[in-house]
Formats: structure tokens, sequence, C-alpha cells
């Protein structure tokens, strides 16, 4: 019979606030702080509230101005390197008591990790272990973390999502038996890993309220409404995972693809938005050239402005040949956008998807295509990502860069959308 594994799942609270805080010597249990861009307007998401700010029951993901106005606090702007600095000296401490193999860094303030070898080798339990990582991570960087500990990797999200957050020590453990016990009936279902707010609708119309009454329905009947993903569901629901971390760092995606998006700050009219869509297709070619990869088709998909309540633009493109070139590649995304856009509805958000990307070796020409002037323009890409490499994303850009509403200049300052604090 195979050995039951033991997993831990650890995150950071209020991560960025966090940070911040301890860069300012600032306690961040007592401190009110929010990470939020102060350039942009009150509507932006605040990225992170400090723990005292949640104590007063303001939600971590609110707006700035849902903040109560008689509620004093600092406001941080956002820097994605440090927190990028501080999660890297974090796994350092990680790799101090689990090796890489049996670790999975799940975002930028969590991690899980596969301990079964490793408690009879340190011969304690694994809250003990827990403990004991969590305390040095304390006393190195000042942040506090959480922690929940599982039989496998969905028990140890839950406990950590659902259940530590309540403990006195910041930690939690399930099994299958103890999570049947304890969160069978806990509402809202939304608090579970991969249940969103549409998946909690579509049950409610059969009933559905609690993970119990998920584990009791008539499997059929769920199939028939989430098809595949019913499978998921269903083994959740009885606290079941059979996803291992050898299995993550195993896998290997059968297609693979490359997407770029970003939500802009002011409504956009059509053509403006075009320019943000060259640009952004200008950098996704360079980064086909700089990965040696080629594409055959295109994704976009046009948010307009909320007060709108129009559906996204959404449409794909194939085109003849595939390619990493600009010139190829710009007249069927301008194709694609003119087809699917309502000229005359503000703009907020964009995303492109290069979809099938495979290596350059798969490159194709056709009889309209000259293979000379394609290779001048791949060495051209090539000798400007060299530059940008040595002298920085800015170092030299193209004239639609410089236009009014374009955002590469502002982008290439950004991490995940975010400043980068340089």
């Amino acid at each position: 019979m195979e050995q039951q594994r033991t997993y831990l799942c650890i995150d950071f609270k209020s991560f960025y606030a966090s940070v911040e805080c301890m860069d300012r010597n600032l306690d961040p249990l007592t401190t009110n702080l929010v990470v939020a861009d102060p350039e942009r307007s009150e509507k932006t998401i605040c990225l992170a509230i400090s723990p005292s700010m949640k104590a007063l029951g303001i939600p971590n993901r609110c707006r700035v101005f849902q903040i109560p106005k008689h509620v004093e606090y600092i406001m941080a702007p956002p820097r994605m390197r440090r927190y990028i600095e501080y999660s890297a000296d974090i796994y350092s401490i990680y790799l101090k008591y689990i090796s890489k193999e049996d670790i999975h860094v799940y975002s930028i303030d969590e991690a899980f990790m596969d301990v079964t070898d490793y408690l009879p080798m340190y011969q304690i339990s694994a809250k003990e272990l827990g403990m004991q990582i969590m305390q040095d991570i304390l006393e190195t960087t000042g942040i506090t973390a959480t922690c929940g500990i599982g039989t496998n990797l969905y028990l140890a999200k839950i406990a950590l999502d659902i259940t530590a957050k309540h403990t006195h020590d910041g930690i939690s453990i399930l099994d299958e038996e103890t999570y049947k016990k304890t969160l069978w009936e806990h509402k809202p279902l939304t608090d579970f890993w991969r249940v969103g707010a549409g998946t909690v609708k579509r049950l409610q119309t059969i009933g559905i309220r609690t993970m119990k009454e998920v584990a009791e329905a008539d499997e059929a009947v769920l199939y028939k409404i989430f098809g595949i993903d019913a499978e998921l569901l269903i083994d959740h629901a009885w606290g079941r995972e059979t996803t291992t971390i050898a299995d993550i760092h195993s896998y290997k995606a059968k297609s693979n693809c490359l997407t770029s998006g970003q939500v802009l700050g002011t409504d956009y009219t059509f053509e403006q938005c075009k320019l943000i869509v060259k640009e952004m297709i200008d950098l996704l070619c360079l980064d086909l050239v700089d990965k040696g990869l080629v594409t055959e088709s295109i994704t976009l998909q046009i948010g307009y402005a909320n007060e709108y309540g129009k559906e996204p633009a959404r449409g794909t493109i194939s085109m003849n040949t595939a390619s990493s070139s600009m010139k190829t590649i710009m007249p069927y995304v301008e194709q694609l956008y003119e087809r699917i856009m309502d000229r005359h509805t503000p703009i907020r958000k964009v995303n492109i998807v290069f979809n099938h990307v495979v290596d350059e070796a798969y490159q194709q020409y056709d009889l309209f295509c000259d293979p000379v002037e394609l290779e001048r323009e791949r060495k051209m890409q090539q000798a400007m990502l060299d530059i940008k490499r040595k002298f920085g994303k800015n170092a030299i850009l193209k004239g639609m860069n410089l236009e009014k509403g374009a955002k590469t200049i502002e982008r290439n300052h950004q991490i995940g959308g975010h400043k980068s604090g340089e």
C-alpha cells in the first residue's frame, strides 16, 4: 500500500503590505497600510491591506474609495521587484529544510511542500516542522506566515485558506475525516479552492449549498452541468486529490501559448485601443524571436468599460503560415480587431494570445512572402532584443510608443502590471 503523504501549504499574512511595513520599521500587525498606486484614481484596487485594517472589517481587495473615511492609513505605491526579492529570500529558507524537488511555488506568497520523507529524518511532526519554518521566516524577514497541513495538496490548501487563519498559532491540520467533520457544512462555498461564483450559482440551481450536498448529489446530474470538471468537484467534496508535487513537476503541456494582457487606466476609444494592440503585438513578436518560437493563430479579447454592461469582444484568426514577424502577424490582427470590435463603446481591457506556439524550425514560407525580407526583420528584432537586454527595455523604442495614449514605456517599468519600484 502506498504511503500516505503529508503536505504543508504556507503563505504570508498580507504579503505586500507586510513587506512595506518591514521596510519602514513598522509592525505589520498594528500598522494601517494600503498597497495601492496613488497616481491612479480612487477606483483602483488595493493590492493588499495590512492585518490591522482587515481586523477593522475592511476587505483585502477593496478599492481605495471603499476604505472608511475615518480610518487613517499609509498608502504605499506597489514595488513588485521588492516583493520578488522578499519571496526569493523566503524560498531560500524553504531550501534549508526541503529539497526543491519537493517544493511547488504556487504564487509569489504561497508554496506547497511534500514533507512526507522529511518527518522521519528530522524526527518531528508535520506541525513542528511547519512551526519551525514559520519561525525562521519571521526571524529572518519579519513576515508572519500561516500554514495548512493535509494528507493531499487540496486538504493542505483548504486547511490554510479556511481554518488556519482562525487558530492561535496560524496552523491547521486536515485529513479526509476531519475535513468532512469540520468543513462539509461550511459556507460560503466560494471559500473552497477552485470554487468560483459561477460554480456556486450553478450548484444553487439544483439546491446544493455545501460540500456535503455536493458529495451526496447524483453524479450524473453534476456531470451534466459541469462536464469533465465535475470529477474534480466531486473529488474535492470528499476531500480527495490525486495530484502530487512530483506530478506537477513532470507535467508538460500538450500545446503552448504566449499571452499578454492589461487593464487600461481610463476609457479608450476604438482607435486608441488599436494602438495598444499594436504595441502588445510588437512586444509579443519580440518575445517569440527571443524564445525561438513562431505562432500560426492569434486570439483577441477586448473588454468594454463595466458601466456599459457589454460582453467582451472575442475572436481568433489563423494565418497561412507560422511566423514571428510583426509585419506578417499585424495585418491579421488588424483584420480580426476590425471584425470583432464595437467602434462606439469605450474599452478598458485588452488580452492577446498567440496560440499553438512551436519551435521556429516549423516556420514555413508561402508564395506571397519574401524570405530575405523576413530574415532581415528577424535580425533587426534580435538586435533590438540585444540592445534592450544591455541598456534596458526603454533603450530602443518605436514611433508608436511615443504617441498619445501609448503604454509600452510605462509598462516597461512594471512587473505584473504594477510598478516595479525601480
